[in-house]
């Protein structure tokens, strides 16, 4: 992992790495349409008034940066509009975008996305397990922040592994609410003071949710605000190429000695759960050619119907004709059948769903594939 100290040249993309720069200025720099997913967690504009104490009279440590200072809500907006244009540039006609926020500036953003052509799909709520109270006592506990996907265009396509969240949710489909606590312990970053190198550094659980569910392994991950680079440490971890921007030279230093220390998972720990639909299409016929199933065999249901199996991957039995689908669904006067579920063969006297042969063949691309 290295840092470039400019813009990339045009043309170049620099993947599995640190570019300090203004991340409009960088972002304009890269090919069009080369990144899969943008990942942002832009300045907020808390607008801060004077320092926050804690009750015992402490001082919080606030955003009070100048990356989070702007002049005007009209400055604010205009920023966003210039980084949200040069993101959507450099998006895949497939690829995607989450923008992370707060009160003070997610409704802002969720606006300028839809005007710049973007296409919300959800909004989700980060409810944090162990929020930051509210010191003054004069507004409710902020305990959530909201993070906006969307894809490129209406219509486009995306990436988002359904079954992958579902698993990860215990076979329950993953909802728009995400209860994950703040960083703590171990895994809040301190810089060479002891101090929090950054003070609206993300979880990984958070980044570990957002890139299994819309990103495949390969894909390369840009976040044009890198911070202390949770995003990187994740894409990295999971297999998948990561570019960062950042212009503030304290965050990168933090940044690539985290980086350094990140590994990326063995090739068995990266496969994810997937839906049916996604899995190689293996006609019938195809176990005919293979001499997994004979021309002649027969082929029972759950009832002890037989059909028989013809030269081309058809069947035939006493009163129909058709696919393995259309016969089954014949034989049950459904309108359709799941004739990979529905029909079995024998073999040393025990039946055996033809699927298994279906999932042999599979197993077999997948290795050659």
């Amino acid at each position: 992992m290295t840092t470039r100290t400019r813009a990339p040249d045009a043309g170049s993309l620099p993947l599995d790495q640190i570019i300090a720069g203004d991340c409009i200025d960088v972002m304009n720099a890269l090919p069009e349409c080369s990144v899969d997913l943008i990942f942002a967690d832009p300045p907020y504009n808390l607008q801060l008034k004077g320092a926050l104490h804690r009750p015992d009279n402490s001082e919080v440590d606030a955003v009070t940066d100048d990356w989070d200072q702007f002049a005007s809500f009209a400055a604010y907006d205009r920023f966003t509009r210039e980084w949200l244009a040069a993101a959507r540039r450099i998006l895949k006609p497939n690829g995607a975008i989450w923008v992370i926020g707060s009160y003070h500036n997610i409704f802002r953003v969720g606006a300028s996305l839809q005007d710049a052509g973007y296409w919300i799909l959800n909004d989700v709520v980060w409810r944090k397990s162990n929020p930051m109270p509210n010191f003054r006592g004069k507004r409710l506990t902020n305990a959530h922040e909201t993070m906006i996907w969307a894809s490129k265009a209406e219509g486009a396509k995306y990436t988002f592994n359904y079954e992958a969240l579902k698993a990860l949710n215990e076979g329950l489909q993953m909802r728009s609410d995400w209860v994950i606590p703040i960083c703590t312990g171990h895994e809040r970053l301190k810089n060479e003071k002891g101090d929090k190198a950054h003070p609206t550094q993300k979880p990984e659980a958070l980044l570990h949710r957002v890139l299994l569910g819309t990103t495949n392994e390969g894909d390369v991950v840009l976040d044009p605000f890198f911070g202390t680079g949770t995003t990187g440490a994740v894409a990295k971890m999971l297999g998948r190429h990561y570019i960062g921007i950042e212009r503030e030279a304290d965050y990168r230093k933090v940044a690539e000695k985290r980086l350094a220390k990140v590994r990326k998972l063995d090739k068995s720990a990266l496969e994810i759960t997937t839906s049916k639909r996604a899995e190689p299409r293996v006609p019938f016929g195809q176990l005919v050619e293979r001499g997994l199933l004979r021309p002649g065999e027969v082929l029972v249901n759950q009832r002890g119907q037989a059909a028989k199996v013809r030269v081309d991957g058809s069947l035939v039995s006493a009163e129909h004709r058709g696919s393995i689908h259309q016969v089954g669904a014949l034989l049950e006067g459904a309108p359709s059948c799941n004739g990979w579920t529905y029909w079995q063969f024998k073999r040393d006297g025990q039946l055996i769903p033809i699927d298994i042969l279906r999932q042999q063949i599979r197993t077999e691309m997948g290795k050659h594939g």
